[in-house]
């Protein structure tokens, strides 16, 4: 294995697809070792019920010049995730990097819903899976992430600190499960700074998941077509975009200078010159503040 992470241990909790996978995907380019969990086997599907599996991922990860190695697991089981960390320390006495991108909600969640009208049963497991599941895992994994100087933990969420302040984010159990995972950053960053390591939040821009392409019914090849129905879905970017941020955080001998930070895909790209798969830079937060939210017409001009 090449690369700048090639020496370097990962896991990537809820890679099965999405921003987890892309992410998994390009830690393998740069060469890392990367652990990916899920509940979506070849063997066994989620209540999902999608067709991408944990062992599609670990072999995208090897095809791209890492070692991809997928471990079952549901991280609301506290036995299950210590397996999986006493398994992680066995095989490679090390770990230099927790993902936490666990989700699992989007089945959960109504749109412009109170609180009182919502479905409580749905709403309440929409916070274990997203917040929960986090909590579980930093618990069992940061010991091993402290055995060596300079690890790292990125939790994955939705919306920027600045933006998720003064927005309402779909309802109020989406909100704060979004919300709460940035302060589970900041929170680790308190805890694991002073002792050689480092957290951040990292949020995608729009993201063209397997998911978002089948709502509008397109593919990767063929996403501008959904560009009459949503125009604005221009500012769309891949989910290695987010992975590309990642493996540049993961590579970076200074990221301890985001340490607790509110980081997203497109504001890292400016940073640290990377590109998405078709060689743009989108910054969807930003355009979101200049462009969509105010209610201006479609344009992406100076935002990718």
């Amino acid at each position: 294995m090449a690369g700048p992470l090639r020496d370097r241990v990962a896991l990537v909790a809820g890679a099965t697809r999405g921003a987890g996978r892309g992410i998994a995907q390009e830690l393998g380019a740069a060469g890392a070792t990367v652990y990916v969990t899920g509940r979506s086997t070849r063997a066994r599907r989620s209540e999902y019920d999608r067709p991408e599996t944990i062992e599609d991922t670990a072999d995208l990860v090897t095809a791209a010049g890492g070692h991809g190695v997928a471990v079952p697991a549901d991280h609301l089981d506290p036995a299950a995730v210590r397996a999986l960390v006493d398994r992680i320390a066995r095989e490679q006495g090390r770990l230099d990097l927790l993902v936490n991108d666990i989700w699992g909600g989007e089945k959960l969640f109504e749109w412009d819903t109170p609180v009182w009208e919502h479905d409580l049963d749905n709403g309440l497991r929409l916070l274990r899976l997203a917040v929960e599941t986090h909590a579980i895992t930093s618990h069992f994994a940061l010991p091993l992430l402290l055995r060596h100087p300079g690890g790292l933990v990125v939790e994955v969420t939705d919306g920027t600190a600045d933006h998720n302040r003064d927005t309402y984010r779909v309802n109020l159990f989406y909100d704060l499960a979004k919300n709460s995972v940035l302060r589970m950053a900041f929170a680790l960053g308190h805890e694991l700074g002073p002792r050689g390591a480092g957290a951040v939040a990292l949020t995608p821009g729009w993201m063209r998941s397997e998911i978002m392409l089948e709502t509008f019914g397109v593919r990767e090849d063929n996403w501008r077509d959904a560009l009459d129905r949503e125009p604005h879905f221009a500012i769309s970017e891949t989910p290695r975009y987010t992975g590309r941020a990642v493996a540049a955080l993961a590579a970076d001998p200074r990221v301890s200078r985001f340490n607790g930070q509110s980081l997203s895909s497109g504001g890292l790209a400016r940073v640290y010159g990377f590109t998405d798969l078709d060689g743009s830079r989108p910054d969807a937060w930003r355009y979101l503040a200049e462009v969509q939210g105010p209610g201006r017409p479609a344009d992406t001009t100076g935002y990718r």
